[in-house]
């Protein structure tokens, strides 16, 4: 799971922003100003058959300051990423 979800930055963050593309989802926001320090990304990659599926998730970053459910907050009644 990404740890974006549970982060203060996660609203602005430009290593987010790039998952949230990866994943073709809705942006928080579509000009993201805060540049993480040192993300660590896992790339999983799944195929079946002909299809390939890229998971990108954000599993350490230097810039990390929790902040518990805050993409939940953003984006109220929503399920939160996994």
């Amino acid at each position: 799971m990404c740890i974006c979800v549970n982060c203060h930055y996660v609203d602005r963050c430009t290593t987010y922003h790039a998952v949230e593309t990866q994943h073709q989802q809705p942006h928080l926001t579509d000009t993201p100003t805060f540049e993480a320090i040192e993300p660590t990304i896992n790339v999983n990659i799944r195929q079946d058959g002909e299809f390939i599926e890229m998971e990108w998730d954000v599993v350490g970053c230097a810039s990390f300051q929790a902040e518990m459910g805050k993409w939940a907050k953003l984006r109220p009644g929503e399920l939160v990423p996994t």
